[in-house]
């Protein structure tokens, strides 16, 4: 029974590999599918040929059951020859235009041709041999087998051929190592006609095919692959948008946040400020679902930052209480609070975040809670210098499903909004709440009876700080006094609302900063000498960046000025990229006023003095006769413009109009546009009146009428004396004021 071997060997290889195939997720593909059936014929031919050498030994008489059984194992032989040729068919064609047809008439022409073989070899006689030693089969039967064989593979090599491009494809490696173990078992046939090879041949062309074709494994592989890069570019793309959109909503906010508190520090009547009040709570509630949305991008990323800091806790408690009590409005709501007296006073921790996380459960209890009521509590557990904040919120509102509560945390996620669609949200309070309470090593429960209420707990260690309240209001009552009278700030936007925003703010500190619309113009005034404490930038710029400005700055010889990046793109990872890119700090639009004391404080002196002291001072140090010397009506364009101030901030207009006002006058003259160019003359004109510069207004006003009456001759001939006599004045302006 020496031949059973090879078979027995062929077998578990057979079986092995359809258990690999048939016990994972499986390709829906015609590779796959035909492979499929190779393997489950190569199986049954394995069984079929333990089962027949196995039968001839140890019962030599069945005689009929064993030319049965060859009959069938050539069939399955057959079968498999004819899935190989379908399968080096698909894939010689599946990427011509017309492959899929071509194979669907392949497989219906050849599977005729398949019927009538199998029909042949059932009606046609076998013979067997077997000397008790070993045992084969031959005649009419098995000769029709090998001519059907060699008809199928006749058609592999003329598939081959029709795709030359593809002979090295690693696709046709199975056929190529059916084809070298055919001629082998040939000629061994030839020697030992009983040795039975061919089962085992059958199943190590699967196992090549197996790592050759779209399997389970290699395909998955690749799904995951292009799934990952999907999500990487869908995660790219969603980021580019948060990018774009933070800083196009944020610079807006800039100047409606900036103007409104600074106009709130103005003496006006109360109505006013009532007025401009609801326009900060407007946009603190615009800026809250932008924050929201730019906090789980942070989260997402593994960004978002715990700073920790010592606070007061009565006052953080008392704070969410009346900022809840202004929510609440006129709802018929009963607000019950209890707040822990044994509470420490003073705790080390991130109470921005906490008061984050209490504010959005709050919020989620009043817009959820039509009438009954609102419970705030805190209680305090104190163990050494730990005190636990057991923090809980309990509505009598329209509670949430049991089915619904592991949906809870989900971003996005809003429930029944049938029923509550005029109720505001993005979903993302709650999201971002857990992941803040994680992040701070907390723990959050929910208890709810849907139509009854919901009940949010929430446990968060703090550090105890054993200082009086009294010291840490002291500490901060010193802070909130800087000033630094007569630093040097150079702010750097290309927005000119942004600048008036800045310097407003930065007036609060007895500042009067310097401004530059573009990093080039940042760039000359540093060429050109001027020295500053601090530089303010912004990065979003056109033609050149904040971030590029900085490198070419940092190219200056002796260049040592610190310079903060100032932009509205405030999403996750955008602090460090600053930092990284050689800023020395970061503030995100709209300008958070805590946040810019906090940079002045970090790299400007503390000096004492007020703005109307620092403008007498530059008046003084300016001696405005020294204008009039040289030809300049002061005293008028003081009449016209009502204070020096004024006129000195409209010199400064004229010398930075100046800059594209006359190249684009030389452009418009080349072209000879008379039109266009008398319109430059006229705003020159303007200009020049309001400064008291009369011999230049004269000459504009010559040079606006010929354009007006297209006269370009005399335009041409007396445009060098325009352009000198603009010359000599801006030389006069710049040394009057310093540049």
């Amino acid at each position: 029974m020496y031949n059973l071997y090879i078979p027995v060997c062929g077998l578990f290889c057979a079986l092995l590999l359809c258990i690999c195939f048939f016990s994972r997720k499986r390709v829906k593909s015609k590779e796959t599918k035909l492979f499929s059936v190779m393997l489950i014929n190569s199986l049954i031919d394995s069984i079929l040929m333990v089962s027949i050498i196995l039968i001839a030994y140890l019962n030599p008489e069945q005689v009929f059951l064993i030319k049965l059984l060859n009959k069938l194992d050539y069939l399955q032989f057959l079968f498999w020859v004819w899935g190989l040729f379908l399968y080096i068919y698909y894939i010689s064609t599946k990427n011509e235009e017309k492959g899929d047809t071509r194979y669907q008439k392949a497989l219906q022409y050849t599977g005729g041709t398949t019927i009538l073989g199998s029909i042949l070899i059932l009606i046609s006689p076998v013979q067997i041999m077997n000397t008790g030693k070993t045992m084969y089969s031959y005649g009419q039967s098995s000769n029709i087998l090998y001519a059907f064989c060699l008809i199928y593979i006749l058609f592999i090599i003329l598939a081959i051929f029709s795709n030359r491009k593809s002979f090295a494809s690693k696709k046709y490696l199975p056929f190529y190592v059916f084809a070298a173990f055919a001629v082998v078992v040939l000629l061994l046939r030839i020697v030992n006609p009983g040795l039975v090879i061919v089962t085992a041949v059958l199943a190590y062309c699967n196992l090549v095919m197996y790592f050759t074709i779209e399997n389970p494994d290699i395909r998955m592989l690749e799904q995951l692959n292009i799934e990952k890069e999907r999500a990487e570019k869908a995660n790219r793309a969603k980021t580019d948008f948060l990018s774009n959109m933070s800083h196009e909503i944020r610079t807006p906010l800039n100047a409606i946040v900036g103007f409104s508190q600074a106009l709130m520090e103005e003496d006006l009547p109360e109505s006013a400020k009532e007025e401009i009040e609801d326009i900060l709570t407007s946009s603190n509630n615009l800026l809250e679902i932008v924050n929201g949305i730019l906090d789980i991008s942070k989260i997402e990323a593994n960004r978002l930052e715990i700073i920790n800091t010592e606070y007061n806790s009565h006052k953080l408690m008392s704070d969410i209480q009346s900022l809840i009590k202004g929510r609440i409005g006129e709802k018929p709501l009963e607000f019950r609070t209890y707040i822990d007296a044994s509470m420490p006073p003073v705790l080390y921790g991130d109470y921005v975040r906490i008061k984050q996380i209490i504010v959005n459960l709050l919020t989620n209890a009043v817009k959820y809670t039509k009438e009954g009521f609102v419970e705030f509590k805190v209680d305090t557990v104190i163990q050494e210098d730990i005190c636990r904040l057991i923090i809980s919120v309990e509505d009598s509102g329209i509670g949430i499903k049991t089915e619904d509560i592991d949906k809870l945390f989900r971003k996005f996620e809003r429930f029944e909004l049938e029923k509550n669609i005029t109720t505001e949200g993005t979903g993302l309070g709650l999201a971002i709440t857990k992941s803040l309470v994680e992040l701070m090593h907390g723990k959050i429960v929910v208890q709810s009876i849907y139509g009854k209420g919901s009940k949010f707990t929430v446990a968060l260690d703090q550090r105890i700080v054993p200082k009086k309240v009294e010291e840490l209001e002291t500490a901060k009552e010193n802070t909130d006094t800087f000033t630094s009278y007569g630093a040097r700030v150079l702010v750097v936007d290309d927005n000119k609302i942004n600048l008036k925003v800045a310097s407003r703010l930065l007036k609060n500190y007895q500042i009067v900063p310097d401004l530059a619309l573009s990093g080039q113009e940042c760039l000359d005034k540093i060429l050109e000498g001027n020295t500053y404490d601090l530089i303010l930038m912004d990065d979003m710029m056109p033609r050149m960046t904040g971030t590029a400005t900085l490198q070419n700055l940092k190219k200056i010889i002796g260049f040592q000025t610190p310079v903060v990046a100032l932009t509205a793109n405030a999403i996750s990872g955008m602090r460090e990229k600053y930092l990284a890119n050689g800023f020395q700090d970061y503030l995100s639009k709209p300008i958070n006023q805590n946040e810019l004391k906090q940079v002045l404080q970090k790299y400007l002196e503390k000096k004492e003095g007020t703005m109307e002291e620092k403008i007498e001072e530059n008046h003084s140090k300016k001696d405005v006769s020294y204008l009039k010397e040289n030809g300049f009506d002061v005293d008028h364009g003081i009449e016209l413009l009502s204070d020096l101030e004024t006129y000195e901030m409209t010199m400064e207009d004229f010398l930075e109009e100046s800059k594209t006002r006359i190249p684009k006058m030389q452009q418009f003259k080349d072209a000879k546009d008379a039109n266009n160019y008398a319109i430059l003359a006229h705003a020159m004109k303007s200009d020049a009146k309001y400064l008291g510069i009369n011999s230049l207004a004269e000459l504009s006003l010559a040079h606006e009428m010929a354009g007006k009456e297209n006269r370009m001759d005399f335009i041409e001939e007396h445009y060098q004396e325009l352009m000198d006599e603009v010359e000599k004045n801006i030389s006069i302006m710049k040394n009057y004021l310093g540049k």
